[in-house]
């Protein structure tokens, strides 16, 4: 009998997993520097997800200069 063999990670699943550990990192890192509570972490981690997981998909790669600064996207992150 053949042993299966794990089925290969589409690029988009890749992505997914990448978005939401970087996504884990930032989060506990504003918890710890009191940025954000754990009660308001379900308020706080969906728009985070969002935002790496655009960035980590977007044409041409992630954007380097500038970025966002605290408050200005209108999420308060």
């Amino acid at each position: 009998m053949r042993a299966l063999s794990p089925k290969p990670e589409s690029s988009m699943e890749k992505d997914a997993k990448e978005a939401l550990q970087v996504t884990k990192e930032i989060v506990v890192k504003f918890i710890e520097t009191g940025r954000i509570s754990p009660a308001n972490f379900a308020e706080v981690f969906p728009g985070v997800y969002q935002v790496v997981l655009q960035t980590i998909t977007r044409p041409g790669g992630p954007a380097v200069s500038g970025g966002v600064k605290s408050g200005e996207n209108g999420q308060g992150v």
